[in-house]
């Protein structure tokens, strides 16, 4: 979610023209295959593609308003160190290992990013994304109809049938009570804005994704130094941006003065549909290879940056509880 002083958050997609392809439902098996298949029939084409904005403005009275997106354009290029967003053609790790995250909640379907980190597991992959990409208390708790579409850019069809790899739908998602308890998108939900969804088998091979796409993107639950470059990544569609472009900025971290410090923030243009997306220290530009330690959670409207959570045990507590979970799940206690 985004904030204004204000917060605005990050997540959505506009409607955009339908590309003339069907929309045929790729179906899973297995354990649990009958779920996963009707989660994977609801997102045809057209859901997909008109899956609403999910920005939020907050007002001076504390309270929440629908933000409006304004038209598409194409992003810019970038060039030096400092990038405040363009479109990733370095292709690599985080173009196979990223992608867009689909998921409803009572008022619609909306859309987020995510990345496919490595775990310890043998029986799931687990994807990182923004904790309001999975869960809004005033908007029906826990999401629903969860899939992971990675490799977006590359075939950007809308639809999991004519993708790269397929899609995969979340079994279990977890998610910190300090972000579930938080009494809406605040300064305390800020910090505990991140996500864990684990997946089991899917995809074109019904197998996990870590299999399918070769690999996982590393991770951190330590904070990263402010001042050091980070790279930044999401599919954000409002504003200037198309939605099926993979789009990064690149700055120094800072910490963010008008949310007391709490959290980090990056010059960066991208706008909703990034939140969840992943910030990858130690980035090699050749491999397109990182470590995720921070995810896109919110701006403010009238800057060009973009802010997201410090990493800490309250992190690696929720991942931790994805490893193990068999439903969703809400760890740990609200300060």
């Amino acid at each position: 979610m985004r904030r204004s002083r204000a917060a605005i958050a990050a997540a959505l997609l506009t409607t955009l023209a339908l590309l003339p392809i069907a929309a045929a439902p790729v179906l899973a098996q297995g354990h649990a295959g009958a779920d996963q298949a009707r989660v994977l029939s609801y997102w045809t084409r057209e859901r997909i593609a008109n899956a609403k904005p999910r920005d939020f403005v907050r007002n001076a009275n504390g309270s929440f308003s629908r933000a409006t997106p304004t038209p598409n354009a194409k992003p810019g290029g970038g060039s030096g160190n400092n990038v405040l967003g363009a479109s990733w053609t370095g292709g690599g790790a985080v173009l196979k290992l990223s992608g867009k995250v689909l998921f409803t909640m009572n008022s619609g379907d909306y859309i987020c990013s995510g990345t496919l980190i490595n775990d310890s597991a043998n029986d799931r992959s687990i994807v990182i994304t923004a904790g309001h990409c999975s869960y809004d208390a005033a908007d029906g708790g826990f999401a629903r109809n969860w899939t992971f579409y990675p490799e977006f850019d590359t075939n950007a069809t809308y639809t999991c049938s004519q993708s790269r790899w397929g899609c995969w739908v979340a079994t279990a998602l977890a998610v910190h009570n300090g972000f579930a308890q938080s009494g809406g998108f605040n300064t305390q939900a800020t910090t505990y804005d991140w996500s864990f969804a684990v997946l089991k088998n899917g995809g074109f091979a019904n197998n996990l994704a870590e299999t399918a796409l070769g690999g996982t993107m590393a991770k951190s639950f330590a904070a990263p130094a402010v001042g050091s470059q980070t790279f930044n990544f999401g599919y954000p569609a409002a504003g200037k941006y198309h939605g099926y472009d993979l789009t990064y900025c690149s700055d120094q971290i800072f910490n963010d003065p008008l949310n007391q410090n709490l959290t980090f923030g990056v010059d960066c243009d991208m706008t909703g549909g990034s939140s969840g997306g992943p910030w990858l220290g130690s980035f090699n530009t050749s491999t397109g290879a990182g470590t995720v330690d921070s995810v896109n959670s919110y701006g403010y409207s009238g800057q060009k940056k973009e802010y997201g959570p410090k990493f800490n045990s309250n992190t690696s507590a929720t991942f931790s509880a994805a490893l193990n979970a068999s439903g969703n799940t809400l760890v740990g206690t609200a300060p």
